[in-house]
């Protein structure tokens, strides 16, 4: 009976690390290729990925008001003209 209760603890002990690092990071792993106006025009916020932990590229994520994201590349001229749209808007 131990020796079940042991293992038993041991496989929880090797779960649990593995699913909070499925779970921890909600992060872009590439950028879309570009937003039609109508979308835009929904965009109610954004956040700025950085490259740490999970995340290996920077981007900007956008936020509509149905709760969609889309990922950014933060270097292009319409994804900055977006967010100082948004930081105007609010």
């Amino acid at each position: 009976m131990k020796v079940y209760v042991l293992f038993f603890l041991l496989l929880l002990a090797c779960m649990c690390p593995s699913l909070a690092q499925g779970t921890y990071e909600n992060c872009c792993l590439r950028y879309g290729s570009g937003m039609k106006n109508s979308i835009k025009k929904k965009v109610v916020s954004y956040r700025i990925q950085q490259t740490d932990g999970g995340c290996n590229i920077p981007a900007i994520v956008f936020k509509t008001k149905r709760s969609k994201t889309f990922c950014a590349d933060p270097s292009q001229q319409w994804v900055q003209d977006l967010m100082n749209t948004v930081k105007q808007g609010n």
